[in-house]
């Protein structure tokens, strides 16, 4: 497949210009909607369903805080050694500085992590909050039947809370709505697949949705799909290594390593973390006769570290690998993120052992004092990666006969 060369170009009117404005484009969508009697809940992890909170009235807004600078704050009370996106994220609280979690009519707290969870006992001092008992075992036979009657109990504490009763009808055009937003977002991830995408992986980053539905966000998704497959760069500088990433999370504010890797030669063709590919590849039927049976379904299946075994995520990697014609892997573990460093070595192996690609784990935090040691790690990566590239070519012409 063979597209345009990637690189930014951002005009007053493109996308890229909109989405370089999200947090600003989100809180005014929040503002106007919450003064005209909408309900703000904020979601904490990609298993929380937007659906039930949309078909409840509810606007569904990332908490995930993603700012360096709310990580002391956040030391006055929690542990130094959890890892810099729970710090931020209660860091926020206690500064009154993030104004979707001040706005939020309630908060949904999904039990992902130890850290997390014992974090969220303490918002739940200042804040409303319902919290999401995620399986752990995801191979059990009551694991499904469990998530199952967590929705149910989601579902009764939406309508309790926002005396509002969910229909059928409601949970249909919520799903309709949120399939519709992830069709346009495997779309535009979709273009990475190109020879030479006509964006880089950071570009892709930033057209993440901190509201979930907004429909100028949908309008330049579609913009954006119509747009930049016919988008002609200047291909001389030649095609960056192309980079599988995958990991925890890359919230708004915490790009730091994605630009390191594509300001050294590298294009995240992509990211199957969650804040990337992983959510929105699979859509829920508009017409299953069970909707929380269906919702369960789809947010069940999101291979995340928390469950023990995690093998889908195994499998969805080889996949991507594939379909993204990915040189290299590179695995993003926040420190002291237990579920996924501990998981990184079952990555490396499947990484170099089937996928027969180069591999590096990148173990940061929030703070910048380690960037100069990783781009000298990822350039190092890079260069295997070339060294291998030219190897096989040199290979290849040595067979060939006259």
């Amino acid at each position: 497949m063979a597209c345009a060369s990637h690189g930014s170009v951002v005009r007053g009117d493109s996308p890229a210009a909109y989405f370089q404005a999200q947090v600003s484009n989100s809180l005014d969508y929040i503002k106007l909607h919450k003064g005209h009697g909408a309900r703000v809940v904020g979601i904490m992890c990609e298993y929380t369903p937007r659906e039930l909170i949309m078909a409840a009235g509810g606007i569904p807004v990332c908490l995930c805080g993603g700012s360096g600078e709310m990580v002391e704050p956040a030391e006055r009370v929690l542990p130094s050694n959890l890892c810099s996106l729970i710090k931020s994220t209660f860091g926020y609280s206690l500064e009154k500085s993030n104004p979707f979690l001040e706005m939020a009519d309630l908060i949904v707290a999904e039990t992902t992590c130890d850290g997390k969870k014992k974090m969220y006992e303490l918002l739940g001092q200042q804040y409303p909050m319902h919290v999401l008992e995620l399986p752990q075992k995801p191979d059990d036979p009551d694991a499904f039947a469990h998530w199952v009657r967590e929705l149910m109990k989601l579902k009764i504490a939406l309508e309790k809370r926002f005396s509002i009763v969910i229909t059928d009808e409601k949970l249909r055009n919520a799903i309709r709505l949120m399939n519709r937003e992830r069709k346009l977002k495997r779309g535009l991830a979709e273009l990475m697949k190109c020879e030479v995408p006509p964006l880089t992986g950071r570009d892709l980053l930033d057209m993440k949705s901190l509201v979930a539905c907004m429909p100028k966000d949908q309008l330049q998704y579609e913009n954006a799909l119509k747009t930049l497959p016919t988008r002609v760069q200047d291909t001389s500088a030649g095609q960056g290594v192309r980079v599988l990433l995958t990991g925890v999370p890359l919230p708004h504010g915490a790009e730091r390593v994605m630009d390191i890797i594509e300001g050294h030669g590298g294009v995240v063709v992509c990211q199957e973390n969650c804040s990337g590919i992983k959510p929105v590849l699979e859509d829920i039927s508009e017409d299953a006769p069970d909707m929380i049976h269906a919702i369960a379904a789809k947010y069940f299946h999101l291979p995340c570290s928390v469950m023990t075994p995690n093998t889908k995520r195994m499998e969805l990697l080889l996949q991507l690998s594939r379909e993204y014609q990915a040189q290299c892997v590179i695995e993003l573990v926040w420190r002291t993120c237990i579920t996924y460093d501990v998981e990184s070595a079952c990555v490396k192996r499947l990484v170099e052992d089937e996928m027969n690609i180069p591999y590096l784990r990148i173990e940061t935090d929030y703070a910048p004092s380690d960037s100069a040691r990783i781009a000298l790690r990822v350039q190092s990566l890079f260069e295997t990666v070339s060294a291998r590239g030219s190897s096989q070519e040199s290979s290849l012409k040595g067979c060939c006969h006259d």
